[in-house]
């Protein structure tokens, strides 16, 4: 048996007044929320290493300080980070990202530096000298609105900030059914049974048919021919479009979309066909060209097992290997038994595991090439409603244990271009839901991983709807240009 290191069974530095030493910091992270606040509404983003700060409660913002203790082996504290963050507050600075998790904890490994003018000099680079935002904030239509188009809506409301970079203006629906549908839509978008209730206010306009998203006026239109609907009368020109539908998947069909004198560029949360690119943002968003009109985001499990086999591949080369999906079930299958064009997914999904195929094999050797002919690839449906599970096992030109492969993971995580897309979970207790809303593409389970040396397994999580979701705005940022410069840079 593999000996793990866990973290909660470290030795700490004695404190004698537990519930003192909390009520202190409890203060301090009670008076960092009003500053993310205000940083947020200029443009400026806290991070937690990955994980946004804003609108995390006092109690939240504790905990993700705590979460540290995984990656680093030490907790971090509220007392070490106020008053860098107090510091960032008071510079006047161009829209960047910042974690405050990194920059401090590499000032912690570096105690020879002063806080405050290390933060200082690293930030002068960023320091406003010309006009932060652009004339016009760029404008997002969404086509759909399932379960990928909500979370989409949600996110793209939560990265507005100061709403001078874009706006998300209008949403494309099927012909209303009654006369309650926009109520119905508002409902849908407030609650969701999986991530929970909408953080912030919903107010439904039925003289303009739109909904006032923490004050963003989404315009809900009604339409079914992508060529004819009339944005501009809405304000609405040069927008950048994401298909959530799956309808068309190849040239012709998101074509459509173009043909509209106010679209400007289409991304399709599936994955693309023939000559449309796909596109795992993370791994090969540098194949992305300004004259690029049609990008595809490929599939959740392609963007989870993706940065995985590549990592795994640059260290110890992939000779061959197979890996089984462990999907939640989707509203592609059926409740209850009945016909369905695909085998076995006829069959109630909420009472049986589920035999399906997958085409991760094949879209993985699309995005890296040097993977071809040496994967195979199947998928199981589970009666769970959400995140998912990849089990890669693989056989390797240089072999590897366990505890190298896991260190591996914990660096690409934290302190590599990876660090936006994967995720290190150190739990012995960790289970499918513990993963709901991750902010990232894939989390490495380091606990379950198993090495026969040139042999190993690997368990991967991944939030098939948010986590996936949050791969498409990053990609959305990407084609708008929104290139938010990360602190601390990575070396």
């Amino acid at each position: 048996m593999v000996k793990r290191f866990n973290p909660d069974k470290r030795r700490r530095p004695k404190v004698d007044d537990y519930f003192g030493d909390w009520k202190w910091r409890e203060a301090l992270a009670e008076s960092m929320v009003p500053i993310i606040g205000k940083l947020y509404r200029n443009g400026v983003k806290i991070l937690m290493y990955g994980r946004p700060l804003v609108n995390s409660s006092a109690i939240e913002i504790m905990q993700l300080h705590r979460f540290v203790r995984e990656i680093e082996g030490n907790e971090l504290s509220e007392v070490e980070t106020f008053p860098v963050l107090e510091c960032i507050s008071k510079l006047k600075l161009m829209p960047c990202e910042i974690d405050l998790g990194e920059l401090v904890s590499y000032l912690l490994e570096n105690d020879q530096l002063d806080p405050i003018k290390y933060t200082e000099k690293h930030l002068e680079e960023n320091i406003r000298t010309k006009r932060a935002y652009p004339l016009r904030p760029k404008d997002v239509v969404l086509f759909g609105f399932g379960r990928i188009g909500r979370l989409l809506t949600r996110i793209l409301i939560s990265d507005t900030g100061p709403g001078a970079v874009w706006r998300l203006r209008g949403i494309v629906v099927r012909g209303a059914k009654n006369t309650d549908d926009l109520i119905k839509r508002a409902s849908l978008l407030r609650h969701d049974s999986v991530h929970g209730e909408f953080p912030g206010t919903i107010r439904v306009n039925k003289i303009n048919n739109s909904l006032i998203i923490n004050g963003n006026e989404v315009f809900f239109i009604e339409s079914r021919a992508p060529n004819k609907i009339d944005y501009k009368s809405l304000g609405i020109k040069r927008a950048t479009l994401i298909d959530n539908t799956g309808v068309w998947r190849d040239e012709e069909g998101l074509s459509q979309h173009l043909k509209n004198p106010s679209i400007e560029k289409v991304i399709l949360t599936a994955p693309g066909k023939a000559k449309v690119k796909n596109i795992v943002y993370g791994v090969n968003e540098d194949k992305v060209k300004d004259t690029d009109k049609l990008i595809a985001a490929a599939s959740c499990t392609t963007n989870a097992i993706v940065p995985v086999l590549k990592l795994v591949d640059e260290k110890y080369k992939i000779q061959n290997g197979h890996i089984e999906t462990v999907h939640a079930y989707t509203n592609d299958q059926n409740l209850i038994d009945n016909y369905h064009p695909s085998d076995r997914r006829g069959r109630s999904a909420a009472l049986n595991l589920v035999i399906t195929d997958t085409g991760a094999a094949k879209a993985v050797s699309e995005i890296l090439p040097e993977m071809k002919g040496k994967l195979t690839a199947n998928a199981i449906r589970v009666p769970t409603p959400n995140v998912s599970l990849a089990i890669m096992n693989l056989t390797l030109k240089k072999g590897v244990g366990v505890d190298e492969l896991n260190e591996t993971f914990r660096k690409a995580a934290f302190r590599s271009n990876l660090r936006q897309t994967l995720d290190y979970s150190n739990s012995i207790d960790a289970v499918s839901s513990d993963f709901y809303s991750n902010e990232f593409a894939v989390i490495y389970d380091s606990q379950a991983t198993i090495s026969n040396f040139n042999n190993v397994t690997i368990y991967c999580w991944y939030d098939n709807e948010y986590g996936y979701s949050r791969q498409v705005v990053r990609l959305l940022k990407k084609v708008l240009g929104v290139n938010l410069t990360r602190y601390p840079k990575q070396q």
